[in-house]
């Protein structure tokens, strides 16, 4: 049986969206729908109702935390994790996801499709031992066993990368980590703001988990590349906004018969 646990904070139109194609599409497949959920201040609690989600708050976010509190709640030994701005696509879906668990009682966790990483990764047959990255589970759009949560509970105190760090550690000890052909849309359009919120998570997860170090020489080449590309790219959009215009102005005085 599987748990679907999707993480939120104010994505209610993606939330509703998603919560639709589940309940319509999948409802013989999933034994339960949670919303946990960072205090949205839209409605996105009512929405969860309405789609007879149970809907859990938490106060202070954490990637590890509320992963953690994800795996807590689901009450069936499968739990599929979803970000309210991702849902499922294949109509198998889930039946795949369990299936995979069904065949392998030491699988600890399996990364589905949605990405040209994930793809060229799983027909080439890369495993998530010799790339826990694009290998690894992705937590918007994978499913783990809660009997491994319980002995091996996700960390915590990393920034971000909860998933990758989980990854590595449970094969570590034993357990597989798999693809599965369960395909999934991952659909977000993040402000600045969120987006610099990210980098700077990625920046302190690089170094947590793969040791990555940031050095002077290539901080100062990549603000002076970023420098160099934000001008490229203004120089090309002014050039082509001022070729569509003058299109139009000819297209306007030479109009082509009609038909």
């Amino acid at each position: 049986m599987i748990s679907v646990v999707i993480r939120n904070k104010n994505q209610s139109v993606a939330l509703s969206f998603l919560l639709k194609n589940l309940t319509e599409r999948y409802a013989k497949d999933v034994a339960e729908i949670i919303v946990v959920d960072n205090l949205s201040t839209d409605s996105s609690k009512e929405i969860s109702k309405k789609f007879g989600a149970r809907f859990v708050s938490i106060e202070n976010f954490s990637f590890g935390g509320s992963a953690n509190v994800c795996a807590r709640e689901a009450q069936f030994p499968i739990v599929v994790i979803f970000s309210a701005h991702s849902y499922p696509v294949s109509h198998d879906f889930f039946s795949l996801i369990q299936a995979k668990f069904d065949g392998n009682p030491n699988l600890a966790g399996l990364r589905c499709l949605h990405s040209t990483n994930d793809y060229k990764n799983f027909i080439n047959k890369t495993p998530a031992t010799i790339d826990p990255n694009k290998s690894g589970l992705i937590f918007s759009g994978s499913a783990f066993s809660r009997a491994v949560w319980e002995k091996h509970p996700f960390r915590e105190d990393v920034a971000t990368f909860e998933d990758k760090e989980w990854t590595t550690r449970v094969l570590k000890v034993g357990y597989a980590i798999d693809f599965v052909e369960s395909i999934f849309c991952y659909e977000i359009k993040r402000t600045r703001k969120q987006l610099f919120f990210r980098f700077k998570n990625d920046v302190i997860g690089n170094y947590q988990l793969w040791h990555e170090e940031i050095r002077i020489g290539s901080t100062i080449k990549g603000f002076l590349s970023g420098i160099f590309y934000l001008m490229k790219s203004f120089v090309l959009d002014l050039w082509y906004i001022l070729l569509r215009f003058l299109y139009l102005i000819k297209f306007r005085c030479n109009k082509p018969n009609k038909f």
